[in-house]
């Protein structure tokens, strides 16, 4: 019998958080076997494409890129990895996968798209919880009164992000021969990594703004050794561009702050793979990440330094407290504030609201990992241990498979009939 037909689209060749999770979720339900997988690729803003060309684990998946022809029959099946506005059905049965939100509330668009789905995926529990939790006012466009309330009516599962166990693991440091990290001077250097977003200083979402400066406060005309800070950003696509913009940032919160003498940061503004993220992640003058985040629907590469075993520091709010045990972590307090309006997007509304640590605890939780070091490490391998038992790919394979074997209908199938071989006659040629 034919397997049902599942079309996916999604942004899978592209170099964006959005592409890792539509690999990770393409694969997944391409390995149960269970279905005609077949993806309608989408780009994702303006992030570059061709990841998976010649990828080592990714580039079978340009095989199951689906005919342009694909649309003559409806799909069994119909998933869309996207943002829930864009949400559309186009199958018999449909599925919606995003990563969630990174604030209290989003568009009502976003609502809509949602219960356009039959069932829809998020990475997060945070994320669902706050889905499930809105409720929007729909107004006429003529006279604005307010006609009725738009809630979730449609089923949400979470979905985490599982980390590859066999990419982002403890490596020897001989192994470690891609990253070359030698033109830094210090041996204690803290990471973070993710984009420098829009926003004014301490309002883009990921926040580099405070971290920055709190980094540079807290070991500002300190004598002796000092740490340094790596930023492996940009401000969207790796550029020259991109890296002079970060710069000038770094430079401007320095003039701010007035004269001193203050600790080194270097950037890394590059693509990286996930085995030169891993080889990051395991340079022995990498000690810690650092994350001040307003807002993650996952938090990805929190996860991914989680596996590798050396300690974090952490906004305490959002997606990546599903997967970062507050005993194993140092999760920063802090308030919910309104989102600014430089930092507002078509998808970030000035009406919600979004976290910032606490300065004077983030300052202080970075001078003491500095000088205590030692006694974070074993509380780092208790997080690697519950993040690797807990949050594995193959343990989000596992889910995936579930939630769809009991949430699918059954499609009717066609039969594949095997006709047994006729023996004809042969025909003579007449003359």
């Amino acid at each position: 019998m034919s397997k049902p037909r599942f079309v996916i689209s999604c942004p899978f060749d592209t170099y964006s958080g959005y592409g890792a999770r539509s690999r990770d979720i393409v694969k997944a339900i391409i390995e149960t076997k269970k279905y005609n997988v077949q993806i309608f690729p989408q780009r994702w803003g303006n992030t570059s494409w061709g990841f998976c060309n010649d990828h080592p684990e990714w580039s079978f998946l340009t095989k199951y890129v689906a005919p342009q022809d694909w649309q003559k029959t409806q799909p069994d099946i119909w998933m869309q990895i996207t943002i829930p506005n864009e949400f559309q059905p186009v199958g018999k049965y449909n599925i919606g996968c995003t990563a969630g939100i990174e604030a209290t509330a989003c568009k009502g668009e976003w609502i809509e798209g949602l219960n356009r789905m039959d069932m829809n995926f998020v990475s997060s529990n945070f994320a669902k919880n706050t889905f499930e939790g809105m409720v929007y006012d729909r107004k006429d466009q003529r006279t604005g009164q307010i006609v009725s309330q738009v809630k979730l009516q449609k089923p949400i599962q979470v979905v985490f992000e599982g980390v590859n166990l066999d990419i982002y693991k403890p490596i020897p440091k001989k192994d470690v021969k891609t990253i070359d990290l030698s033109e830094i001077k210090e041996e204690f250097c803290y990471l973070f990594v993710g984009h420098w977003m829009q926003g004014d200083f301490g309002h883009d979402r990921k926040n580099v703004g405070i971290l920055v400066r709190s980094f540079l406060n807290a070991f500002k005309n300190k004598k002796g050794k000092r740490p340094a800070l790596i930023l492996k950003s940009s401000v969207g696509v790796a550029s020259y561009i991109s890296r002079e913009k970060i710069l000038d940032k770094i430079k401007a919160i320095k003039n701010d702050m007035g004269p001193g003498n203050y600790p080194n940061i270097y950037l890394l503004n590059g693509e990286f793979n996930d085995s030169e993220m891993n080889e990051l992640y395991n340079h022995s003058k990498i000690k810690a990440m650092l994350s001040f985040t307003k807002g993650e629907g996952f938090g990805r590469p929190l996860l991914e330094f989680s596996a590798v075993g050396k300690p974090i520091i952490a906004s305490g709010w959002s997606g990546h407290i599903d997967f970062l045990n507050p005993n194993f972590t140092t999760l920063l307090h802090g308030k919910l504030e309104n989102i600014h309006p430089s930092a507002a997007n078509n998808w970030l509304i000035k009406e919600a609201q979004w976290f910032q640590v606490d300065g004077t605890l983030a300052l202080s939780s970075l001078k003491t990992m500095y000088k205590h070091y030692k006694k974070y490490i074993p509380l780092a391998k208790k997080q690697k241990f519950h993040a690797t038992q807990n949050y594995s790919w193959d343990k989000m394979k596992e889910l995936v498979d579930s939630i769809l074997d009991k949430n699918l209908p059954k499609f009717s199938q066609q039969v594949e009939l095997n006709m047994p071989k006729l023996n004809l006659p042969k025909l003579k040629k007449v003359k």
